[in-house]
């Protein structure tokens, strides 16, 4: 099995796909994985379908609203969610194991949460009245060459940056940066949060760390204009990205701890609280 670090740092948004099918293998090993029960940290049980543009109308593909966006991709990732608490960012957890997922396969992904028409892929997808359609995802070979397109919106975006750790992960108040020496056995579990794509690559999280006693607290700072978009807060789904990563990793290092919600302390006006995970027996 591949490190989930390594994964995480192979995965990139792709924009540009090879016009080709995928291997029958590989196409229903990625199949089933879409398809199976999905649970999120907090209960929440997003649906996932994974649907191919060759078999809707060639008519429909521009109703789609990623033409021009994404270039050739024949599969996408559409997601759904019933809204309840939580759910958004459990929305981004489980979806975000399916992008590691795809990545461990050798397929290239991207998160889409404004540019797709959500009426036609709701249509695609069955969506049911009482569900949300937070994001779509193309899934396949990446091309050899990114197209013009790509390489402008990437360039806007900065998606090939990230925040420095002083700016994400702090030691015990949200005033002191926690150094990477500090971090102990937890260091990986927040560079592979660091590393997580997010919307316009904002990084919204924030974490209060105290490593030695395993208690990291997730906050979301988040940006303006970006508070709801279709009733779906797309920094939401940004945390629960965040919080696949940190618990995949911790996972793999054999990390024991438990998610849960607390009280968040009192003086952190700018951001908003959103779950705690404690190692066990602390």
């Amino acid at each position: 099995m591949t490190p989930v670090s390594d994964i995480i740092r192979r995965r990139f948004s792709c924009r540009s796909y090879e016009n080709k099918p995928l291997d029958d293998n590989l196409l229903r090993t990625f199949r089933q994985a879409v398809e199976a029960s999905a649970r999120g940290l907090f209960g929440n049980t997003p649906r996932f379908v994974l649907l191919e543009m060759d078999e809707l109308p060639r008519d429909a593909w521009k109703k789609l609203g990623t033409y021009g966006v994404i270039q050739n991709a024949r599969l996408y990732i559409a997601g759904m969610i019933r809204p309840a608490p939580m759910a958004t960012v459990d929305y981004g957890y489980c979806k975000e194991k399916l992008i590691l997922k795809a990545t461990e396969l050798g397929l290239s992904t991207c998160w889409l949460g404004g540019t797709f028409a959500i009426s036609a892929f709701g249509r695609a997808a069955g969506m049911r009245r009482d569900e949300l359609m937070p994001t779509v995802s193309p899934v396949g070979y990446a091309a050899g060459r990114r197209s013009l397109t790509e390489r402008l919106l990437r360039g806007f975006a900065g998606s090939d940056h990230r925040l420095p750790w002083p700016e994400l992960f702090f030691r015990g108040n949200a005033a002191t940066p926690l150094p990477v020496e500090a971090a102990g056995p937890y260091a990986e579990a927040l560079e592979n949060v660091r590393l997580g794509p997010s919307a316009s690559n904002k990084q919204p999280w924030r974490i209060i760390c105290d490593p030695k006693q395993g208690a990291f607290s997730f906050y979301l700072s988040r940006s303006a204009g970006y508070r709801h978009l279709r009733d779906v807060s797309l920094q939401e789904i940004d945390m629960g990205i965040a919080l696949c990563h940190f618990d995949l990793t911790v996972r793999e290092l054999g990390l024991a701890g438990i998610w849960r919600q607390e009280e968040p302390p009192a003086g952190i006006k700018s951001w908003e609280y959103v779950a705690g995970w404690r190692a066990e027996g602390k």
